[in-house]
């Protein structure tokens, strides 16, 4: 069932959200189909509400490994050290490859996809 959701003001905005956090809380095996067709049509239209009249969308995507991996650092308010760390890499192996002086290798690599869960594509497409 294809619900369609429109967003027209920002008080539109916040009530859509209220309304997505309220359905979030009740837990996606306690919703209804006609809840969660109701959910992800407010998930679109808020998205869709916060790209194009909000401007939070981005305006180029990552174009490289390390793009993205500033990208997740800031999203996740995350140092480079507490990255390195979830990582399982060395500080210094971390900041190198972050500065172009070191190439990525596979292990590092691996850790991006299985920590970051980070398109195996992109990784290839950008090493």
């Amino acid at each position: 069932m294809n619900m369609k959701y429109e967003i027209t003001s920002r008080k539109g905005y916040h009530e859509t959200m209220v309304s997505v956090y309220d359905l979030m809380k009740k837990g996606e095996a306690n919703l209804t189909e006609l809840e969660i067709s109701e959910l992800k049509a407010m998930a679109n239209a808020a998205e869709y509400y916060e790209d194009n009249v909000l401007g939070l969308k981005p305006l180029l995507p990552p174009q490289s490994i390390t793009e993205l991996l500033e990208q997740k650092m800031y999203e996740n308010k995350m140092s480079q050290a507490a990255l390195a760390a979830m990582l399982g890499l060395g500080k210094s192996k971390l900041s190198e490859i972050l500065n172009g002086k070191r190439k990525a290798d596979v292990p590092f690599l691996k850790a991006l996809y299985k920590k970051l869960n980070i398109d195996p594509a992109f990784l290839l497409d950008h090493v």
